[in-house]
């Protein structure tokens, strides 16, 4: 089955906003009063809304864009019983076009701005340790001079007089009676003679921020972080969105993560596996001691206990888990070799005094 994006004709980078257009225009165009009785329309019409239900709430979009369909396990979403229920959760994006849902004027009400999300990328020590940094976002804010009235300051909006100031105009195509954004003030209301010289009647402006940004000690790949109020601007007093940084941890060279525990792998000779021995390892600061067991086996790990990652919100941290490899030279000396070559003849010795003991 196609994924949501595909049901919804959009990439995977689409904001809120083309989501929202893309499924009004599917929507639109598989609305069962466009298609009676036509089954397979109707499926189409139940498929767009739940990929919308899903790509059009930011947590479940993020979920979906991490595991896929795995990630919305336990959460309410599904298929649509009817045309009922799928009007009662989009009605406010149906009532542009159709001529049910709540009658209101969508260009006086106020509307909470868009949230914005925004891709940091961090090592692993910045991650293990938290860090203070700065990041540039740009986003839409309410216009500096005319406050979002539109108009040069001093004047005011003049009431549209095809739309009488509602915005809208009624169509009739077909069975259906459409509203569409009125063509003589383009959904506005009014007309703004002369508009605001810096946003052009626009009501806002794109504005590049910094925003200072602690990240806590612990985050991992897939942390979200809010910050609130960071968003789009919102209309008509409507709060601003809010900004969700999206944490992803580069690799490292020499760790690997599971959890709060931190992995290393450690190569020791056939002679320092065999005997024992006490070497340095690394950690995300320094270095530090360990004692290796006589005996080593490839693969035994040793844990080092609170030298791995803080856990968030501060929980105990994690272990330093440090996995034995064992490397075999390769070039030998003459004298090397022999000393192998005897020390293989008392280990064949060894065992076979060892079975004639059991035998015996």
């Amino acid at each position: 089955m196609a994924n949501y994006y595909e049901i919804l004709e959009v990439s995977r980078e689409a904001t809120p906003e083309e989501i929202r257009t893309a499924y009004r225009r599917l929507a639109l165009k598989y609305h069962p009063d466009k298609n009676p009785g036509d089954r397979a329309a109707e499926e189409c019409f139940k498929r767009v809304s739940e990929a919308y239900q899903i790509l059009a709430d930011l947590e479940k979009r993020q979920l979906y864009d991490l595991y896929g369909d795995a990630g919305l396990a336990g959460l309410e979403v599904g298929a649509f019983s009817g045309f009922e229920e799928i009007f009662s959760s989009f009605g406010d994006v149906f009532e542009d076009f159709f001529s049910f849902g709540r009658s209101r004027d969508r260009q006086d009400q106020p509307q909470p701005g868009a949230d914005l999300r925004q891709r940091v990328v961090l090592t692993l020590e910045e991650a293990a340790h938290g860090l203070d940094t700065s990041i540039m976002v740009e986003h839409r804010v309410h216009c500096p001079r005319c406050g979002g009235a539109r108009a040069k300051p001093g004047r005011a909006a003049q009431p549209c007089p095809r739309c009488q100031g509602t915005g809208q105009v009624r169509q009739s195509k077909g069975v259906l009676k459409i509203l569409t954004a009125c063509p003589e003030c383009q959904g506005a209301g009014g007309t703004i003679e002369p508009p605001c010289s810096i946003c052009q009647g626009d009501r806002v402006v794109r504005e590049k921020k910094q925003i200072q940004v602690r990240i806590p000690p612990g985050v991992d790949t897939g942390t979200r972080l809010r910050l609130r109020g960071e968003g789009e601007a919102g209309t008509h007093g409507a709060p601003p969105g809010d900004l969700y940084l999206e944490i992803h941890v580069a690799p490292h060279p020499t760790f690997t993560r599971k959890g709060k525990d931190l992995y290393c792998r450690l190569q020791l000779s056939f002679v320092e596996a065999a005997l024992g021995t006490a070497v340095e390892v690394p950690t995300l600061t320094a270095q530090t001691h360990l004692s290796i067991p006589p005996g080593a086996q490839p693969g035994t790990t040793l844990r080092i206990p609170g030298l791995g990652l803080t856990g968030l919100r501060g929980k105990a941290p994690g272990d330093l888990v440090v996995v034995v490899d064992l490397k075999t030279p390769c070039h030998l000396s003459e004298a090397q070799k022999q000393l192998l070559q005897e020390f293989l003849k008392l280990a064949n010795a060894e065992e076979l005094n060892q079975v004639e003991k059991m035998g015996g």
